[in-house]
């Protein structure tokens, strides 16, 4: 089945070849009437009328313009000898007419109609070599570019639906990656959180609370937690939980700011995970969380006045700020950067809208 490029291809031969014709043959015969003896202009006239007819035609049905083409032909052949001249009118309507069928009709049409024509001139106005080698070289060229520019818009189609199967891939590829840094944060954030509540306090471990931090943990990893990811949230709002349970004393001031439920999601994860690590790393006992809109977007800063850190010293291994931090923002479309020293650390989260 013919491609895109090809289809278009084959759609404006069909289209113009008629007419491209119809427009050369009447320019020629337009002169060739021009040329014709005085005695002779009754004559010249009627096959111009001829012409025209014929030209008429090929603007509409690709039959009748062919059976028309070439009764014009063989009109002019018998013509030739009552028109004077040096019979270039009829040569010329003959090369035209048989190059453009070669780019109409199938070999299977053209070959016997071209070969229909030279025989009607031979027999009309005499066999002459160098005319039957002029349309035959003519129409094998003709052939040849036609046969040459549908393989080239073969070769086109074949590209594009190559890069189309192969953006499909990388999309399907950039996709697969994204879940995966998604379920990789989670389950940093979430089980392996478990795992080191009970590995810290040992058999002290309350179970109930091991046991609803499972159930927590499982609803997230299976996707059954019920939070419709195509909604509308508050981050401020969404954001209240978090502080809340953490052990860190949280000043938190926010602006109202409507996000999808998928984005305030992953901002109320980074926040998460940026508590946890003041709560392990900083020395500090206290964060600031500020949340402010940003044009259509949302602008969450995370502060604290610990230790600090180096940022360009952390292994890439570590997944608590590039996974659960940085990748899991940019997976939905946003950025975090994260500044660090002595006596001031500063996570800045940011989704840009839309």
């Amino acid at each position: 089945m013919p491609g895109q490029v090809e289809t278009e291809l084959l759609t404006a031969v069909a289209r113009f070849g008629g007419p491209v014709r119809a427009v050369v043959v009447t320019v020629i015969s337009a002169f060739g009437v021009l040329s014709v003896p005085t005695e002779a202009l009754p004559l010249g006239l009627g096959l111009f009328g001829l012409v025209l007819v014929g030209a008429v035609a090929d603007f509409g049905s690709p039959r009748a313009a062919l059976v028309l083409a070439v009764v014009r032909v063989v009109a002019l052949c018998a013509a030739q000898d009552q028109l004077g001249g040096t019979g270039q009118w009829t040569v010329n309507v003959l090369t035209t007419t048989a190059i453009t069928v070669q780019w109409e009709w199938s070999p299977g049409v053209a070959v016997p109609t071209t070969a229909a024509l030279l025989v009607a001139h031979g027999v009309l106005v005499g066999w002459d070599g160098a005319t039957v080698l002029r349309v035959v070289v003519e129409c094998v060229l003709a052939r040849s570019a036609f046969r040459l520019l549908r393989r080239s818009s073969r070769r086109v189609d074949e590209l594009r639906t190559r890069r189309a199967a192969l953006e499909r891939a990388e999309a399907v590829a950039l996709e697969r990656r994204a879940r995966e840094r998604e379920y990789l944060a989670l389950l940093h954030d979430t089980a392996s959180a478990t795992f080191l509540v009970v590995a810290v306090n040992g058999r002290e471990a309350d179970p109930a609370e091991v046991a609803g931090f499972a159930r927590r943990d499982l609803e997230l990893l299976t996707g059954t937690s019920g939070v419709r990811r195509d909604s509308s949230v508050d981050v401020g709002s969404a954001l209240r939980a978090v502080v809340e349970r953490s052990p860190l004393d949280v000043d938190v001031r926010s602006e109202p700011v409507l996000v999808p439920a998928s984005v305030a999601l992953a901002l109320v994860r980074a926040v998460r995970e940026a508590l946890v690590n003041v709560e392990r790393h900083s020395g500090a006992r206290a964060a600031r969380v500020r949340v402010r809109a940003v044009g259509d977007g949302v602008q969450v800063l995370v502060a604290d006045e610990g230790r600090g850190f180096d940022v360009a010293a952390v292994s890439a291994h570590r997944r608590g700020i590039r996974g659960s931090v940085v990748e899991r923002v940019a997976a939905v479309g946003g950025r975090a950067a994260i500044t660090s020293r002595p006596g001031r650390t500063t996570v800045r989260l940011e989704w840009p809208g839309g």
